[in-house]
């Protein structure tokens, strides 16, 4: 008997390449959703180690007046 996998393998062959990529689409939104699940799920610890990681890039000082005083917007 074949698995799940070599079913859905059969199936997808037999698509146009557009919807084999609407597949590949959907696969990855089913991966991330799962990890989204799993990182909701995680310890408290962990989440503060995702938020250090990317905490440098904030330096504390905010001026908005500077955000539009850019040679690009003028």
């Amino acid at each position: 008997m074949n698995s799940v996998a070599e079913l859905v393998f059969e199936q997808v062959r037999s698509l146009p390449e557009a919807e084999v990529r609407e597949v590949l689409d959907f696969v990855g939104y089913l991966k991330s959703k799962h990890r989204t699940a799993e990182f909701a799920e995680g310890d408290e610890a962990a989440d503060w180690v995702e938020f250090e990681k990317h905490a440098c890039a904030w330096s504390g000082q905010y001026h908005r007046d500077e955000c539009y005083d850019r040679k690009v917007l003028r």
